[in-house]
């Protein structure tokens, strides 16, 4: 019951600060309690860094994904989902649920942290894999700042991770490699398969098949179907694999 009642508290809180939507604050009640109901405070301390970090940095930073048609900053449930529904599945595996929770949430904190300070870079990004500059906000571009911001994030979800947990040094080794190593496969995706648009009317990249105009966009590459939200799931669903090798190999079920 606590468990209901704490998540209910902060997603509400959330809400209120218009940083969740109502129904994503009701996802994320249903994700945190099973996160802390499963992993207890270390879960919840993990869950607590990515959210608490994720909104704050993104209040601050400048914001040049909205011209794409990116979602801003309230999180609606579909983006809840991508970036906590594979930790909070993860958090059911026994024994190994606190490394899935902390190695997703690091991918995810980093992702977002990268996203938000690479708006400071007084340089276009470039594509993650062809090298070529790419507007602001374009999905698998990447900058240094937006690389070191990513790695913050990821590292303040081990650190709060290894407030309560035994095992901390492990933890936190994971959580920076996995949360790097998840940010980058993010980068990947959305330069390559997430879907790409441009409206021919206001001659605009987006990222959604009609654009903000209203007016139908033309498909320019990539599937049409794979959204940014597709590809965060993809790659926190990603790190929470990575978690549970992480464990195999470093934590307590490791071979001696």
């Amino acid at each position: 019951m606590h468990a209901l009642l704490l998540s209910a508290l902060l997603a509400g809180l959330g809400w209120r600060l218009r940083a969740l939507t109502a129904g994503a604050a009701a996802t994320a009640i249903l994700i945190g309690t099973i996160i802390l109901a499963a992993t207890g405070w270390a879960g919840m301390a993990a869950l607590g860094a990515f959210f608490v970090g994720s909104s704050a940095i993104g209040r601050v930073a400048p914001d040049h994904t909205a011209a794409r048609g990116a979602k801003g900053q309230q999180r609606d449930p579909w983006q809840v989902l991508a970036n906590g529904g594979p930790a909070a599945l993860g958090a059911l595996l026994p024994e190994a649920g606190l490394w899935l929770v902390t190695a997703s949430l690091a991918a995810a904190a980093a992702d977002t942290w990268a996203t938000a300070t690479g708006g400071w870079s007084r340089r276009p990004p470039r594509n993650i894999v062809t090298g070529a500059l790419v507007p602001p906000g374009t999905s698998g571009g990447v900058t240094w700042p937006g690389s070191l911001g990513g790695t913050v994030g990821a590292w303040s979800v081990g650190a709060a991770v290894a407030l309560f947990a035994p095992e901390w040094r492990s933890l936190l080794i994971a959580a920076l490699g996995i949360g790097v190593a998840g940010m980058l496969l993010d980068s990947l995706l959305g330069a390559t398969l997430q879907g790409r648009f441009r409206c021919d009317g206001c001659g605009q990249d987006t990222e959604r098949p009609v654009h903000r105009c209203g007016q139908m966009a033309r498909r320019t590459g990539g599937l049409p179907w794979l959204t940014n939200d597709g590809v965060n799931a993809l790659a926190t669903g990603a790190a929470a694999g990575l978690g549970w090798v992480a464990w195999r190999m470093l934590g307590p079920g490791s071979a001696p």
